[in-house]
């Protein structure tokens, strides 16, 4: 049996940069990988470019039942702290739209740091292990997997949620914290696109792949006040794009979307005002001026409207108006883990030390990054967390 000070199971973002940590403070790491290759979500994040962090990163920008408890980590293991480290090892990164940092190049990038680093504090990598049974005796966890027996005076869960089981997601994490003793906080895919009804899919499939920028979305219920603007893009399955994904994680099924089209303009004013101006202008050439033509054609079809402005009554155009405005659409599902980029939910950090992310249920356990209920809104977000809580976990080993 191999016997490490830490044993760290899950090789991501969080994994990773706890190892590295808990290696500089002179402690004996094996991290346990079940996938064939390390930072499996990392390699195809960003598009293949990692948006590995976001400078606007502060508290706001994460959903918990636990609104607090993020706080200690951001502060000491903050995003221009990870910055640091990237232009050590000179790549190119470029700041996108809303404090987005991509790499110039590749995620691989990114990757490649982490396990140079890993290398470097002495830290050691086993891939394609399964784990089968954890037990702990005598303040040392022992693991049984389906290759040799690992024992470790500290176990650091970090194995993320079931987003993307195609790169080898699960979700074990829960079922051991839940082993020793943990509650979870319901789990849902997060940062999704949005899916309609095989009817609604029908008449809005001929909308599949217009993108709308700048786009206003909120949920259709007064306890959720948030609002996103970004870009909107309609499949043949639904809604998706950043606007969409952002809504999704607190879109719950039964609740419409609320779309405004034009956030910055009021699209009954302007209606009044092409009535006035160019009578004779059929309404949806007047909608062609805002958007795409199959879009335009839509809006009339939908609400039953067309003709010459100058013939179009008060009423007609408010109809029209609240459309481009408050436009509400009924989503029956998502896309699920098979595309969401993160998972909604998870451990419940009450049980869980903010300082250290020691359990408070297991002593010598911790847990840390996207198992626990803690997700960051998209845009590099997710991936700050992950260093911040795995930066303070391993400086606690």
């Amino acid at each position: 049996m191999a016997h490490f000070d830490v044993v760290i199971l899950g090789a991501g973002a969080a994994g990773l940069m706890c190892a590295i940590e808990a290696g500089k403070n002179g402690r004996s790491v094996v991290v346990l990988e079940r996938n064939r290759h390390a930072a499996q979500k990392i390699r195809i994040s960003g598009g293949g470019r990692c948006n590995f962090t976001n400078i606007n990163t502060d508290k706001t920008k994460f959903i918990s039942e636990n609104k607090n408890f993020c706080i200690s980590a951001l502060k000491r293991y903050t995003p221009q702290d990870f910055i640091k480290l990237v232009d050590e090892y000179k790549i190119d990164y470029h700041e996108k739209t809303l404090g987005q940092y991509f790499c110039d190049d590749s995620a691989m990038q990114i990757i490649e740091l982490l396990l140079d680093q890993c290398e470097q504090n002495g830290v050691e990598i086993v891939k394609q292990i399964e784990v089968k049974k954890i037990e702990k005796n005598d303040g040392i966890f022992t693991l049984i997997t389906d290759a040799e027996e690992y024992s470790g005076d500290k176990l650091v869960l970090a194995t993320g949620g079931p987003s993307i089981p195609k790169m080898g997601a699960s979700s074990i994490g829960y079922i051991i914290a839940k082993q020793f003793g943990h509650s979870i906080i319901d789990i849902r895919p997060g940062l999704v696109p949005l899916t309609f009804s095989d009817d609604m899919k029908g008449y809005i499939a001929v909308l599949a792949g217009i993108s709308i920028d700048n786009v206003e979305v909120s949920v259709a219920d007064k306890k959720i006040k948030q609002k996103f603007r970004e870009a909107l893009l309609f499949t043949h399955r639904g809604l998706s794009g950043p606007a969409i994904l952002q809504i999704s994680s607190f879109w719950r099924e039964g609740k419409a979307i609320v779309i405004n089209m034009l956030p910055d303009v009021d699209m009954f004013e302007q209606l009044l005002k092409a009535k006035k101006d160019n009578p004779k202008q059929l309404l949806h050439n007047m909608l062609s001026k805002y958007f795409a033509k199959k879009l335009a054609v839509y809006i009339t079809e939908e609400t039953d409207i067309d003709g010459q402005m100058g013939g179009m009554s008060d009423k007609k155009l408010q109809k029209i108006a609240d459309m481009v405005n408050r436009w509400h659409v009924m989503p029956n599902g998502s896309e699920g883990n098979r595309t969401a980029e993160v998972t909604l939910g998870g451990v419940n950090t009450k049980e869980i030390s903010s300082q250290s992310f020691e359990s408070q249920k297991t002593e010598g356990l911790y847990i840390i990054g996207e198992l626990l209920d803690v997700t960051g809104y998209l845009g590099g977000y997710n991936f700050q967390w992950a260093w911040a809580s795995g930066y303070a976990a391993g400086r606690a080993l």
